[in-house]
């Protein structure tokens, strides 16, 4: 049998450890719409599936899953961002503060609307996906009371994550304020980048792109060629991932969130990386915008052993 590159008595430790953690999630929070329900037939009006409804779901979606993902490892967790003055956003809430997120650091906004990402599924499959947003950027004041909000938590914090999901609430003037205030007190930044926005990351410790993101961030493009099962060994991948190493100096609402926590928990930065794949392997297997519990994340290295 291998040795285990993270023991299961180190990544108890580490969980134990990050139950005494504190980490704030400031970015663009959102409301994740389940449609279930199953398909027996074609419209007669066009040529498209007719799913019959069976039921509805919500989860918190993007940073505000980050900060989901974090209380299902027993991290204490704050969300920062922006909902409207709507039913969506009071859902919102209201499910963040069932899975213990801190919420007051969500401001109400009169002039934007909650975005809400709907999903219709039938037999497990995705149909299509209708979203509802505002992606303008946040308007100066607003930017203002998210950053003070966030001076104010700091000195309780172990950790900042920014999610950006392009919906306007990260801008280059936050996220310049972002790293000054992480910088002053020398706390670990994390950042889930949305190439588009084309923003100045320098300075930050770690940013979570997929593969796709990675090429557009490095401004290299991806052969698809002599691609491999093992990272290290895609030459094109390691060089875009060389190239930002060199450019910025610093997985996934999933990934970021247990990196992170591992980090402020102690854990060495291949600790880290082992610990939030194991974390993404487990969540990989669930329909849904899911999580992980210490448990579930406990069994998988006890599978891998």
């Amino acid at each position: 049998m291998k040795p285990r590159l993270l023991p299961v008595d180190r990544v108890r430790r580490i969980l134990q450890a990050a139950a005494r953690t504190r980490v704030l999630v400031i970015g663009d929070v959102m409301l994740d719409q389940f449609i279930w329900g199953r398909v027996s037939r074609i419209s007669p009006e066009a040529p498209v599936p007719v799913v019959e409804f069976e039921r509805e779901s919500f989860m918190p979606g993007g940073a505000a899953n980050v900060a989901r993902n974090l209380t299902a490892l027993k991290t204490s967790a704050d969300a920062l961002g922006v909902i409207g003055r709507d039913d969506a956003g009071k859902k919102l809430t209201s499910l963040l503060e069932e899975q213990r997120v801190g919420c007051d650091g969500l401001l109400q906004h009169f002039d934007r609307t909650t975005s809400i990402k709907t999903r219709i599924i039938a037999h497990q499959q995705q149909v299509v996906r209708i979203d509802r947003e505002t992606r303008e950027d946040l308007d100066e004041m607003a930017t203002q009371r998210l950053l003070e909000i966030l001076a104010w938590k700091l000195p309780s914090a172990d950790a900042v994550i920014v999610g950006d999901y392009g919906k306007g609430v990260v801008t280059q003037p936050l996220l310049d304020e972002i790293k000054k205030l992480c910088r002053a007190r020398g706390l670990w930044l994390s950042l889930d980048p949305k190439p588009v926005h084309h923003l100045n990351l320098a300075g930050i410790s770690l940013i979570t792109p997929n593969r796709k993101e990675a090429f557009e961030l490095a401004g290299v493009i991806d052969g698809g060629s002599a691609r491999s099962a093992n990272p290290l060994n895609d030459a094109a991948l390691m060089g875009a991932a060389e190239k930002l190493l060199r450019d910025l100096r610093p997985a996934f609402d999933t990934v970021i969130a247990s990196l992170t926590l591992a980090i402020a928990a102690g854990a060495s930065p291949l600790e880290a990386a082992i610990f939030s794949n194991h974390v993404a392997g487990v969540v990989v297997g669930k329909v849904g915008t899911a999580t992980v519990s210490p448990q579930e994340l406990l069994a998988s290295f006890k599978r891998k052993g």
